[in-house]
C-alpha cells in the first residue's frame, strides 16, 4: 500500500491571524505592523530551558482559548480558517452566478454549495434521500445479494466493510492494480473494541447509544432498536479481532500481499475474486494487492456464517452512518454527539458552511482550488519555494556525505534518490477533468453519491494505462504538504506556502523555522522507517547494505525511546513506535532546515532583532508552527490513531537533540530540555 506521509494527521487544518493578502502569499498590512516572532505571544517566566514549547507560546495559549467548535487550536487552524474566508467568499460567489454555463467550475461548485447550505431542503426531506438504497439492502434474501449490494455500494463510492482501491504496485510502481485493506469499523480503531481503560469504555458505551439511536431515527421502537444495535456491535467486534493494529501497518511489506484472482478466492472462502471484479466494474486484471489476507479470510467466513438480516442491519447503518452530514439536522446531530463530542471532545459543531466548504473541496477540491489559486497565489511564489526546496536539497546531500556510521556504497544510492526527488509546489501542472460529473443545486445527497462514483470511475480508468504520475494527493488550499513513496515526490500546496509557515516580509530565519522545517520534514519521509525502504524510482526495494541497515534501525530505536517517554495525559503515553515515521522526519526536518539556514547571510550573522539572535529566532519560529492546544478527548484519540506526536512534544523532542539549539539559549547538564550525548538521537 503507498502511505502519503503527510505533515499533518488531518489533511488541511490551519490559519493565521493576519489576513493573507492575495496574489502575494504574504502577510497583509503595513510592514511596521507585522511581527513575524511576537515578543508578546511568549511566557517570559518560563525558562526555555526547561520547557520552550511553552516559553515561546504561553501567552498566546492564555489569550486564545480553543473555540467551542474546535478540537484543537493553533497556529494551522488559524492558517485555515484565514483559507476558509478566501474560500467561502469564493463558494458564495459563484453560487450567485444563475446564469453559470451547465458543467463550468462556477456552476459546480456553486451548485454544490448551495444544495448543502440548504438546510431548510434537507430537513424537509428527512431520510428520503437515501430511500433507494435502504430498499435495494431490504430487497437483498442471501447472502449472494447481500455481496452484490455491498459491492454495488463500492461502486458508487460508498461501500464499507473494506477499502478498494486502485494504486500503483508497491514492488513495480509504473503499474497501476487493484488494492484491498482492512476497513468496517464505526468506532476510529479497531482498540476501541477490547481495551478496558475509562476512557476506552466511555467511548465504546457512547457508539453504542448511537448506534442505536440511529436506528430509532429509521423507525426501529426501542427495544427493536436495542436488538439491531447490538447484533451490529457484535459483527463489527469480529472484523475488529481479525484487523491489524496500526503500529504494524506501518511496515509496507506487512501489507503488501500480491495473488492472482484464483488463488486468493481459494483463501477466502464465499468469495469468489473474479466474479467480485466483474460487479466492481473491473476488467483485464487477473491479481491484486491484499493489505491483510486474515482480514478477508474473516469476512468470506462471515458472509456464510453471519445470517442475512444482521448483515443487512450492518449495511444499513453502515449507509446511514456515513451519509448523516448530508441527511437532515437529526442524524447529523447525532453524528456529531458521537464523533465531534464523545470522541473528540468537540463542544459545539463548526458552522455549516465550514462543513459544507469541506465536502466541496474534497469532492471536486482542483475545481475550487483552481479558484483559490487564480485568487491567491502568483508564480513568484512558486519559484521563491523552489529556491528553497533546492537549498534544503544540497544540505541534505552534504549531510549524507557526512555520515559516519553509512557506508559509501549505500550513501551512492541515498543519494541518487535524494536527487530525483520530483518537487510539486503550489498547485497541479494539469488539472483534474471533471466533465463526466453532473452537479445538481437541490439535492446534496444526490451530489454527494455522484462525485463519489465519480471518483471511484476516475480511479477504476486508471487501470491498464501508464500510472499519472502529474496527480495530487491534495487539493491546492490544503495546509499541509507530504512526501508520497511511489512517486518519490515532495509535495507542498499553496495553502501552506503562507505566514507562519513563510512571508515575504520575514527574515530568513523565521522562513526556515517554518517552510523550512516543513520542507527538510517531507524530505526525511523519503528516509524515515517506511521511506527508507522504497529506491529511487519509488518501489519498495531493499536498496541498503546489511550493516548500514542495522546501525538505521539502532539509531531509530533511539527515536522510539525517546517518545515513548513522553507523557501525554496521566498514565497515556506517545507511542513512539507508531509515530516513528514523524518523529524521524521532524528531526531530520529541522537539523536539514537549520543547516540550509547558516548558508543565509542572517545565518552567517549575529544581528539581533527585537532582542533575539538570529538562531534564537529561527528555533522560536520553529515552536511558533506547532503553537497548538488540544481538548484532552482529542489527544487521546490521537494518541490511538495518529502517527504524528502532540504538537508539544513535536517542537520540544527534535530541540533536545541539538547542540545547536543548546548553544542559542544556553541549555545546560540538569536542565529537562537537556539530554546527554549518549541518548541523543542522531539519524540524518
Amino acid at each position: 500500500m503507498n502511505v502519503k506521509q503527510s505533515l499533518l494527521a488531518i489533511a488541511g487544518m490551519c490559519t493565521m491571524a493576519a489576513c493573507v493578502d492575495s496574489k502575494s502569499g504574504s502577510s497583509a498590512g503595513k510592514a511596521s505592523q507585522f511581527k513575524a516572532l511576537d515578543p508578546a505571544n511568549m511566557d517570559s517566566t518560563i525558562n526555555p530551558a526547561e520547557d520552550f514549547y511553552n516559553y515561546a507560546n504561553g501567552a498566546w495559549f492564555k489569550k486564545n482559548p480553543i473555540p467551542a467548535s474546535e478540537t484543537r487550536w493553533g497556529s494551522f487552524n488559524i492558517l485555515i480558517n484565514n483559507n476558509y474566508d478566501i474560500l467561502h467568499g469564493l463558494l458564495k460567489e459563484a453560487a450567485g452566478k444563475k446564469d453559470a454555463a451547465k458543467g463550468s467550475a462556477e456552476q459546480m461548485v456553486g451548485s454544490f454549495f448551495q444544495s448543502g447550505m440548504d438546510s431548510a431542503g434537507i430537513d424537509k426531506a428527512g431520510i428520503a434521500p437515501l430511500k433507494p438504497w435502504l430498499d435495494r439492502i431490504d430487497a437483498a434474501t442471501n447472502q449472494e445479494q447481500v455481496l452484490a449490494e455491498l459491492l454495488k455500494q463500492h461502486t458508487e463510492g460508498i461501500g464499507s466493510v473494506f477499502a478498494f482501491y486502485v494504486a500503483p504496485d508497491d514492488k513495480n510502481v509504473t503499474q497501476e492494480i487493484c488494492q484491498v485493506f482492512q476497513a468496517g469499523l464505526g468506532m476510529p480503531d479497531r482498540d476501541y473494541y477490547f481495551e478496558n481503560d475509562m476512557r476506552t469504555v466511555a467511548i465504546r458505551d457512547a457508539y453504542k447509544a448511537y448506534v442505536k439511536k440511529l436506528f430509532g431515527l429509521l423507525g426501529n421502537d426501542e427495544a427493536s432498536a436495542l436488538k439491531n444495535m447490538q447484533a451490529v456491535y457484535d459483527f463489527e467486534t469480529k472484523l475488529a479481532k481479525v484487523s491489524m493494529k496500526r503500529v504494524d501497518m506501518r511496515d509496507p511489506y506487512k501489507v503488501y500481499h500480491k495473488y492472482d484472482l484464483a488463488t486468493f478466492s481459494k483463501m477466502t472462502p464465499n468469495l469468489d475474486w473474479k466474479n467480485i471484479f466483474a460487479q466492481l466494474k473491473v476488467q483485464g486484471q487477473d491479481s491484486l494487492i491484499v493489505g491483510q489476507p486474515a482480514f478477508f479470510a474473516e469476512v468470506g467466513k462471515q458472509l456464510k456464517a453471519t445470517p442475512v438480516e444482521t448483515w443487512k442491519l450492518y449495511l444499513k447503518f453502515h449507509l446511514v452512518n456515513g451519509m448523516a452530514a448530508f441527511l437532515s439536522s437529526n442524524f447529523d446531530k447525532a453524528r456529531f454527539e458521537f464523533y465531534g463530542m464523545a470522541v473528540s471532545g468537540q463542544k459545539e459543531q463548526k458552522p455549516r458552511w465550514k462543513r459544507v466548504l469541506t465536502v466541496v473541496d474534497g469532492a471536486v477540491g482542483e475545481m475550487l482550488g483552481r479558484m483559490y489559486v487564480d485568487k491567491t497565489f502568483k508564480p513568484e511564489a512558486k519559484k521563491r519555494m523552489l529556491d528553497l526546496v533546492n537549498n534544503l536539497q544540497q544540505t541534505y546531500a552534504d549531510r549524507i556525505q557526512r555520515l559516519d556510521w553509512m557506508s559509501e556504497e549505500t550513501k551512492k544510492k541515498a543519494l541518487g534518490k535524494l536527487n530525483t526527488f520530483v518537487k510539486k509546489i503550489g498547485y497541479p501542472d494539469k488539472w483534474k477533468d471533471y466533465s463526466s460529473l453532473e452537479i445538481v443545486p437541490n439535492d446534496y445527497v444526490k451530489n454527494a453519491i455522484a462525485s463519489s462514483t465519480f471518483e471511484y470511475n476516475y480511479n477504476i480508468n486508471k487501470l491498464g494505462k501508464p500510472v499519472d504520475r502529474t496527480e495530487w494527493g491534495m487539493t491546492p488550499p490544503t495546509v499541509n504538504a507530504y512526501y508520497n513513496p511511489a512517486f518519490n515526490e515532495i509535495v507542498f500546496p499553496a495553502g501552506i506556502l503562507q505566514y507562519p509557515f513563510f512571508s515575504d516580509e520575514a527574515d530568513d530565519a523565521v522562513n526556515y523555522g517554518g517552510i523550512g522545517g516543513v520542507i527538510g520534514h517531507e524530505m526525511t519521509h523519503g528516509f524515515d522507517d517506511q521511506g527508507a525502504q522504497y529506491d529511487a524510482e519509488g518501489n519498495l526495494k531493499n536498496w541498503w547494505l546489511p550493516e548500514d541497515e542495522k546501525k538505521f534501525k539502532e539509531k531509530t530505536a533511539v527515536v522510539v525511546r525517546q517518545f515513548d517517554a513522553y507523557t501525554v495525559l496521566d498514565s497515556v503515553h506517545v507511542n513512539g513506535q507508531l509515530t516513528l515515521g514523524e518523529n524521524l522526519a521532524d528531526l531530520g526536518g529541522l537539523a536539514i532546515a537549520y543547516e540550509a539556514f547558516k548558508k543565509t547571510a542572517q545565518g552567517k550573522g549575529n544581528e539581533k532583532i527585537e532582542g533575539f539572535t538570529p538562531d534564537q529566532r529561527f528555533f522560536l519560529s520553529w515552536a511558533q508552527v506547532w503553537r497548538t492546544e488540544t481538548r484532552d478527548e482529542q489527544a487521546a484519540l490521537m494518541i490511538k490513531t495518529d502517527p504524528h506526536s502532540p504538537a508539544k512534544w513535536r517542537c520540544n523532542g527534535p530541540l533536545s537533540n541539538m547542540p545547536e539549539f543548546y548553544a542559542a539559549f544556553n541549555i545546560k547538564p540538569g536542565d529537562k530540555m537537556y539530554r546527554a550525548d549518549s541518548v541523543r538521537a542522531k539519524v540524518w
